[in-house]
């Protein structure tokens, strides 16, 4: 048996409250539908928020960043720490949060004995704020990367982009863009992290322009797929159920269907998205 060498630990960094259209809205959804905004908040869902550390031969790297500490100061939730924290009262009116005490990214590195300086890349699935609002904890890593159509993307002349994305969240974070290298997944587009295959940033776009799955494979050609929010659960690759926020619903039906491919092959040991509650905190290894 080969040696196992790549070790993920999937840490829970703090819950997000939306509608339940929002993560399961399916094809017909609206944006107004999706926002919540017509949907009592006692029918509201609270998710986890995952983010992923890599144990990897060539250095230790993370997969988003999960929420700031200073959304939940003291560990619980709080609206005007939120909504300082996102920089936008409409976002806040989406999705609420909140981060238990020692569930920041920075406090889980310490927990596992890492410091953010220990960190080679920090790889960014897309620039949400549940995913990317957590970067200033992590900022002193070797690299930062997001795609460039994603970063291109957010900087659209359109409501739904203009309400989604704040650049408060990397202004003062070392934040460099990447470009595909390869022509793995739904269209066509993947970036090689370490240039042997064994992290591959592959293109899932659709609830945003530049979201990434990351695809990590042993020497074995086994993998684990971390896909982000190109589905909300494993129930979305399954039944096929799209999500209610969307840039492009064609696209992010193209790439749910990759996602469903990916899952069901015999060669995927897990397929985890960022928020589904169906799944705990654990450590993989491959």
């Amino acid at each position: 048996m080969a040696q196992k060498n790549i070790k993920i630990h999937i840490l829970k960094t703090g819950e997000v409250r939306v509608s339940p259209y929002l993560p399961f809205g399916g094809d017909n959804c609206s944006l107004l539908k999706a926002s919540g905004i017509t949907t009592p908040k006692s029918k509201w869902l609270w998710l986890p928020v995952f983010c992923f550390l890599i144990e990897h031969p060539k250095g230790l790297i993370l997969f988003d960043t999960g929420w700031h500490r200073e959304m939940s100061p003291d560990g619980v939730y709080d609206k005007q720490a939120q909504i300082k924290s996102l920089g936008s009262w409409f976002l806040y009116q989406i999705n609420q949060g909140r981060i238990a005490n020692g569930e920041a990214v920075d406090e889980q590195l310490m927990r596992l004995g890492f410091r953010p300086s220990e960190l080679e890349y920090v790889l960014l699935s897309h620039l949400d704020c549940d995913h990317a609002n957590g970067l200033r904890q992590v900022k002193e890593a070797r690299h930062i990367l997001v795609s460039e159509d994603e970063m291109t993307g957010t900087k659209r002349k359109n409501f739904q982009i203009m309400i989604r994305f704040q650049k408060q969240w990397w202004e003062d974070v070392d934040l460099k863009t990447f470009e595909w290298n390869g022509t793995e997944g739904p269209v066509g587009k993947s970036y090689d992290v370490l240039g042997d295959g064994s992290l591959v940033m592959v293109n899932i776009p659709g609830h945003s322009e530049g979201l990434c799955a990351l695809k990590i494979k042993n020497g074995e050609g086994k993998y684990v797929l971390l896909f982000s929010d190109g589905g909300y659960a494993t129930k979305s690759w399954r039944d096929m159920i799209t999500s209610g926020i969307t840039l492009d619903k064609k696209l992010q039906r193209q790439s749910l269907q990759w996602i469903r491919e990916q899952s069901m092959s015999p060669d995927c040991i897990e397929s985890i998205a960022t928020h589904d509650s169906g799944i705990n905190a654990h450590v993989i290894e491959l």
